[in-house]
C-alpha cells in the first residue's frame, strides 16, 4: 500500500510540474510575437486558455491594463496546491 501511495505521490507531483512548466513557457512566449497557427504555440495556448480564462473571470483585479498578472497568480496557486497535496499524501504513510 505504501508503495501505491509514493507513486501516485509522485504522479501527482509530476502532474503539477509539468503544468507549471507549461505555464511558465506560455508566459515567455506571451513575450514576443508568436505565430498563432504555430503548433507549439497553439498547444500552449490550448492547455492554459481555460483555466487562466476562469482565474480572470473569478478575480478580474488581475489584468491591469496591458499586464495580465493571472498567470503568476496560477502558478502561486499550483504551487500550494502541490505542497498540500504532496504533504497530504506523505503523511499518509506515516
Amino acid at each position: 500500500m505504501n508503495v501505491l501511495i509514493v507513486a501516485i505521490a509522485r504522479i501527482i507531483d509530476l502532474a503539477f510540474s509539468i503544468y507549471i512548466f507549461i505555464i511558465v513557457a506560455r508566459a515567455l512566449v506571451s513575450w514576443v510575437n508568436p505565430d498563432p497557427y504555430n503548433s507549439i504555440v497553439r498547444f500552449l495556448h490550448s492547455a492554459t486558455d481555460p483555466v487562466l480564462y476562469r482565474l480572470r473571470r473569478l478575480l478580474p483585479f488581475l489584468q491591469a491594463g496591458t499586464f495580465d498578472f493571472s498567470p503568476i497568480a496560477l502558478l502561486i496557486l499550483l504551487s500550494v496546491l502541490q505542497q498540500m497535496i504532496a504533504s497530504f499524501l506523505y503523511q499518509l504513510l506515516q
